[in-house]
């Protein structure tokens, strides 16, 4: 799935050392679809040359507003009318000084004033110069004029100095370029998601757990950032790194077992929408021993299981109802060896909620790939096997119709 299919972007490059990583960039826009075309500064040909830029996207790169390969001699026109967005990154502290300005005296700034397009803005610089107040003032002008920061991050820079003013890295920018073009049905709502396995402790060293990688809701997460939500991701013992975090919309809390996720998904109910997606085991164990448990023979040591608490039954008892809406809109999650349909229906109506998903296929745990059932009051609705983000976009729009 290329979520940049037949998107045209402008790749504008300003003088900055972070230019080493827009090559990484434009190949990832690329792989994801995106036709990229590259217009570079005076100062940005000192750290990255035109002819590896070129060589990279298969289209000539643009230095100069005085570039006669246009016909009619307006690069600044030309390009800007067939982009659907202009990305700058990197953008230096100067570019963005003139920006702010309406200042034009080379091909970049000059189509960035002359565009009928969003324009997206990845700044890099020191630290000094990210926190200066004319930085900052410049940063507060563009955003008042409808341009859309990516970052900066903090970290190490190229100066030897730690702080905000690094580049994003090109896997995170590209990640929002994406979300960008998303429709934005969530804006305004608060989501919130549970995902991955539990983790039940028999002893220090032992517990008991599941198949589930996380990825589904990790890629639920991930659709309602770029649908406009804010979310709350509460995430058992997986190895998934925070979807989106560089936009600061997302708050994960990581939790090992069932009741641990009990306790953070109730303390967090104060929203529109609740996906139950985490695998959560229905037993734990009622006494973990405190040392190990020694091998004793052939005999095994006898576990006393207790019920776990049943979180998505709990959150439905907190809904409120307010204009013929339930709040939160809670959405459940089935994975079952047989009769799936029929019994993700009876857990539906057993738990009280308007909305459940079935998991199709016996592959669902770890796999990049899914089929989906939805079932509510209005019937069944199947999601035809597809990469685990396509299928959360998806939902994320099925659930935005009925909130």
């Amino acid at each position: 799935m290329q979520s940049l299919l037949n998107k045209k972007i402008v790749l504008g490059i300003s003088g900055g050392i972070a230019a080493y990583k827009t090559p990484e960039l434009a190949r990832l826009l690329m792989q994801e679809g995106a036709s990229v075309q590259v217009v570079m500064t005076q100062a940005a040909q000192q750290f990255v040359t035109p002819v590896t830029m070129q060589a990279l996207t298969g289209n000539p790169v643009f230095t100069s507003q005085w570039d006669s390969s246009i016909a009619n001699n307006m690069a600044h026109i030309e390009l800007s009318r067939s982009a659907d967005i202009i990305l700058i990154a990197p953008s230096s502290a100067d570019l963005m000084a003139k920006l702010s300005l309406g200042l034009a005296d080379d091909l970049l700034s000059t189509l960035c004033l002359a565009r009928d397009c969003p324009l997206l803005l990845a700044p890099a610089m020191n630290k000094q110069m990210w926190e200066h107040a004319a930085t900052q003032r410049s940063v507060q002008r563009l955003q008042d004029d409808g341009s859309v920061l990516l970052g900066p991050a903090s970290g190490t820079q190229a100066c030897g100095e730690v702080g905000m003013g690094r580049m994003l890295e090109p896997h995170e920018i590209a990640e929002q370029v994406i979300a960008f073009f998303q429709k934005k049905v969530l804006t305004g709502k608060k989501v919130l998601i549970t995902a991955g396995p539990t983790f039940e402790a028999i002893d220090p060293v032992r517990g008991i757990t599941n198949h589930s990688s996380g990825k589904m809701g990790f890629a639920i997460a991930r659709a309602a950032l770029e649908a406009g939500a804010q979310v709350h991701l509460i995430a058992g013992p997986c190895e998934l790194s925070t979807p989106l975090e560089a936009t600061g919309k997302i708050i994960r809390t990581n939790i090992v077992s069932a009741k641990e996720m009990h306790t953070a998904t109730l303390a967090a109910t104060d929203c529109d929408v609740f996906f139950a997606v985490a695998a959560v085991a229905d037993w734990g164990i009622a006494k973990p021993a405190k040392e190990k448990l020694k091998r004793q023979g052939k005999e095994a040591p006898s576990i006393e299981f207790v019920a776990n608490p049943d979180i998505l039954q709990d959150v439905a008892k907190t809904v409120k109802f307010k204009g013929g809406k339930s709040y939160p809109y809670c959405v459940g999650f089935a994975a079952e060896s047989t009769d799936l349909e029929k019994h993700a229906n009876d857990k539906r109506q057993r738990k009280g909620i308007p909305m459940i998903v079935g998991n199709i296929g016996p592959d669902t745990f770890g796999s990049d790939t899914n089929q989906l059932i939805v079932i509510d009051d209005s019937g069944s609705k199947k999601i035809a096997q597809a990469e685990k983000l396509h299928l959360a976009r998806q939902l994320i729009q099925l659930v935005a119709k009925k909130i």
